[in-house]
C-alpha cells in the first residue's frame, strides 16, 4: 500500500497536480460516455471517477497509471444488457450493473488469491507494444464519430467502420470536424514546440469559455455534454436478485478477465518505458478493491485507462498524486461546479482524447522491430491486429502464443560451430570465423549454444555425424550454452555414445553447469559421468586423451575463409553493418598518427603507445592482421613509410604479449 504515493518527490510535485487536474477534466467527457455504453446515466461515470481513482492510488504500487471507468468493459456490460433485454438507463440497469461489478472484483480478488499476475511475465514486449497500440487504435475507432457530430461506437474494427460510416452519413458537421483538426493541430503543434505546457487544459478551458461567451454550438449545432446533477449518491449494498446472480457471476468471469490482462500489460508497458517495477499481485489486489467500492456507488465495472495514463506521462506525473488530485477535482465538480459541464464542446474534449491515444502507441517499437527482427515485428502486429480485429482477451491469446512459437523455432535452431585453435594463442575458434584457425589432429570439437531438447536433437545429431572423418578419435561437445536436456535430449546423447564407441570414438560433454549432469544421472544415463565422458572443461578433455599444448594440427590449413573476411566477421560480430566502417576509421586513425614518427631516428615504445588510444581492446589483434595484410597497400594510401608500419605491428604485437603474461 502506499507505494504509488511514496513516489511523490518535492521537485515533482507540481507536475503531478497539472497532471492530476488535467485527467479530472479530461475524466468527464470519457467516464460519462464509457457509463452510457455501460448502460447508466451519464453521472455514474463521474462517480467511477472518485472512490475508485482514490482507493487505486492508495493499494497500487505504479506511480502513474490512473483507474477509472473506460471503454472494454463498459462495453461488455452493455453487451450483457443487451442480451438480457434490459433497457439501458431503466431502473433495471440501474439494479444490475452493480452486481456485476461486485462479482468482477470478486474474481479479481480470487485471482490475486492463485497469484495469476505471475502469468504476465510469459508476456513479450512486442506482445505488450502491440497490444497497447490495439486498444489505442480500437478506442480512437470508437471516439472517431464525436469528431464529427455523431456518437461514440463500441464493438471491434468492422464494426467499428461499420459505425463511423453509419455516424458520418447521419450526423455529419462540417464545423464540429473543423474545430477536432484544429484542435488536434495546435496540440500536436505544443507538443512538439513546447512539450510541457499543458495545452490540452488550456484548449479545452478556451473552449468552455467561447461557449459560454457566445454559445457557438449552439449556433452551430455542435454537440455539448449533456448537463449533470449536483453531488454524489449515498452508498448501497447492491441488489442481490436470484435472477440476477448467476448471469452476473458468469458475465463479470470475463471482464474480470479483460481488467486483469489488459491493466497489467499496459501497467507493465509504461514501467519499463519509464524504468519502475510493479508488483503483479499487489496490482489485482487493487483492481479488485476499486471494483467491489465501485459495486456500492452504482458504478459499473472500472478499469486501468490507458488513454489517461498516456495524458499523465504526457504533463510529467510521477505518483500516485495524480489520481488523489484528480478524484479531489472530481468531488469537487460534482459538489459545486456541475454548472459548467454543458458548456463543455464535445469535438474539442474528443480531440484531446484522441491526441492523448495516439501518444500511447507503440508504432516506433513496430518500426524499430521491422528492421532488428522480422519475427519479433510479426508478433507485434499479430497482437495489434488480435486486439484490433478480435478484442482485447484474443489479441493477447494470439500475441503469447506466437511468443511462445517464437521460443520453440529460436531455440530450435540454436547457433552452432566447429572449433579449433591458432598458434601461439591460448582459446578455441570458431573455424568458419577465424582464418588462422587449424581443426586439431583426430578431434572434432563442436559447439551447441542452445537447450537440448526434442526440437533440436536431430541438428545437434546429424551435425556431428556429417563431422566425423575416418581419422576421427575424439568427439568434444562444447555445451556451455546448454543449460538444460529433457527425456529426447538424454536418449539421443546415450545413444550417440554407445555409436560412437562401437566405433572406436570417445566421447565428451564439456564446459557445462553442473545441473546439467544432475540431469544426466536422473535420466538414467549417470554411466556417461563414471566412465569418464564428462569434464569441466574442453582442455581437460584433451588431457585426458594425452594432447596437452601445443596441440598436433591437421596437417591443411582452415582454408574455409579467407584473412580478410574473416577480420570482417570479427568486426561484424562486435560493430554489425557498421563493420567496415569502423575496420577503415580505426586503421585511419592509428596511421595517421603514425606519419608524425620520423623513420630516421631512434624510436622509443612510448612513440607507438598513444597511437592505439582509443581503440577498442576487441579490435587490437583484428587490426593488427588487417594491416599486416594491406602494409603496401596502406603505405600507398595514408603516404607512410611501410617501416613504420612494420615497427607499429611489432610494437603493439609484444605489448600486447607482454599484457596477457602479466
Amino acid at each position: 500500500m502506499l507505494k504509488g504515493l511514496k513516489a511523490c518527490k518535492k521537485n515533482n510535485l507540481k507536475n503531478d497536480i497539472i497532471s492530476g487536474i488535467i485527467i479530472a477534466l479530461v475524466s468527464i467527457p470519457i467516464s460519462m460516455g464509457y457509463a452510457q455504453i455501460a448502460g447508466l446515466p451519464a453521472q455514474y461515470g463521474l462517480y467511477g471517477s472518485v472512490f475508485p481513482v482514490l482507493l487505486f492510488a492508495v493499494f497500487s504500487s505504479s506511480p502513474q497509471y490512473i483507474f477509472g471507468v473506460d471503454a472494454a468493459p463498459a462495453a461488455l456490460v452493455g453487451g450483457t444488457l443487451v442480451s438480457m433485454e434490459i433497457a439501458f438507463e431503466s431502473v433495471q440497469a440501474i439494479e444490475f450493473v452493480p452486481l456485476i461489478t461486485f462479482f468482477t472484483g470478486i474474481w479479481l480478488l480470487l485471482f490475486t488469491m492463485l497469484k495469476f499476475g505471475s502469468l504476465t511475465r510469459f508476456v513479450s514486449s512486442p506482445v505488450m507494444g502491440g497490444f497497447i497500440s490495439g486498444i489505442c487504435a480500437t478506442i480512437i475507432l470508437m471516439q472517431t464519430p464525436k469528431l464529427f457530430g455523431g456518437n461514440a461506437g463500441t464493438g471491434e474494427l468492422f464494426e467499428l467502420i461499420a459505425h463511423i460510416i453509419s455516424e458520418f452519413k447521419e450526423y455529419f458537421n462540417f464545423l464540429s470536424l473543423s474545430i477536432s483538426i484544429f484542435c488536434i493541430f495546435i496540440i500536436q503543434l505544443f507538443k512538439k514546440i513546447m512539450p510541457k505546457l499543458p495545452v490540452s487544459a488550456f484548449v479545452m478551458i478556451l473552449g468552455a469559455l467561447l461557449q459560454l461567451a457566445f454559445n457557438y454550438c449552439g449556433a452551430w449545432n455542435i454537440k455539448t455534454l449533456p448537463a449533470v446533477s449536483r453531488g454524489i449518491i449515498a452508498p448501497s449494498i447492491p441488489d442481490f436478485k436470484p435472477e440476477y446472480i448467476l448471469t452476473a457471476l458468469l458475465s463479470s468471469f470475463s471482464i474480470a478477465v479483460v481488467i486483469g490482462s489488459e491493466t497489467l500489460l499496459a501497467e507493465k508497458n509504461f514501467a519499463q518505458k519509464n524504468g519502475y517495477k510493479i508488483d503483479d499481485n499487489s496490482e489485482l489486489l487493487a483492481f479488485s478493491v476499486c471494483n467491489i467500492s465501485s459495486a456500492f456507488f452504482g458504478v459499473c465495472p472500472v478499469n486501468g485507462s490507458v488513454s489517461r495514463t498516456s495524458m499523465n506521462d504526457q504533463f510529467g506525473g510521477k505518483s500516485q498524486v495524480t489520481s488523489v488530485t484528480a478524484a479531489a477535482i472530481m468531488t469537487i465538480i460534482l459538489c459545486f461546479a456541475t454548472g459548467f459541464i454543458k458548456y463543455l464542446p464535445v469535438p474539442v474534449l474528443t480531440s484531446i482524447v484522441v491526441c492523448a491515444l495516439w501518444s500511447g502507441t507503440e508504432f516506433h517499437l513496430a518500426a524499430k522491430l521491422s528492421k532488428s527482427s522480422r519475427k519479433e515485428f510479426l508478433i507485434f502486429s499479430a497482437a495489434f491486429l488480435g486486439v484490433l480485429i478480435f478484442g482485447t482477451i484474443y489479441g493477447v491469446i494470439i500475441g503469447v502464443i506466437l511468443s511462445f512459437f517464437n521460443i520453440v523455432i529460436r531455440e530450435s535452431a540454436p547457433p552452432t560451430a566447429f572449433l579449433g585453435v591458432i598458434p601461439g594463442r591460448n582459446h578455441f575458434y570458431n573455424l568458419q570465423t577465424y582464418a588462422k584457425s587449424r581443426p586439431i589432429k583426430h578431434v572434432i570439437i563442436y559447439r551447441f549454444k542452445g537447450n537440448l531438447f526434442f526440437a533440436n536433437v536431430d541438428i545437434f545429431r546429424e551435425e556431428i555425424e556429417k563431422a566425423i572423418q575416418s581419422d576421427t578419435k575424439y568427439v568434444i561437445v562444447d555445451a556451455s550454452g546448454i543449460s538444460s536436456i529433457d527425456t529426447t535430449g538424454a536418449q539421443t546423447l546415450e545413444l550417440m555414445y554407445r555409436e560412437l564407441s562401437q566405433k572406436g570414438i570417445r566421447f565428451f560433454l564439456v564446459e557445462h553447469i553442473s545441473k546439467v549432469n544432475e540431469e544426466i544421472r536422473s535420466y538414467g544415463i549417470g554411466h556417461i559421468i563414471e566412465s569418464g565422458g564428462v569434464r569441466k572443461t574442453i582442455t581437460d578433455a584433451l588431457s585426458a586423451v594425452g594432447y596437452n599444448r601445443p596441440y598436433p594440427l591437421c596437417e591443411t590449413g582452415n582454408n574455409s575463409v579467407s584473412e580478410d573476411t574473416a577480420i570482417l566477421q570479427e568486426f561484424e560480430w562486435a560493430f554489425g553493418k557498421d563493420a567496415r566502417r569502423y575496420i577503415d576509421l580505426y586503421t585511419e586513425k592509428i596511421l595517421r598518427k603514425a606519419k608524425a614518427i620520423d623513420p630516421e631516428s631512434g624510436h622509443a615504445d612510448d612513440d607507438f603507445a598513444h597511437l592505439w588510444d582509443g581503440i577498442s581492446p576487441i579490435s587490437d589483434n583484428i587490426l593488427l592482421d588487417y594491416i599486416e595484410g594491406k602494409t603496401h597497400d596502406l603505405s600507398e594510401k595514408y603516404d607512410i613509410d611501410e617501416s613504420i608500419i612494420c615497427l607499429i605491428l611489432k610494437n603493439h604485437r609484444s605489448e600486447l604479449i607482454d599484457n596477457r603474461s602479466n
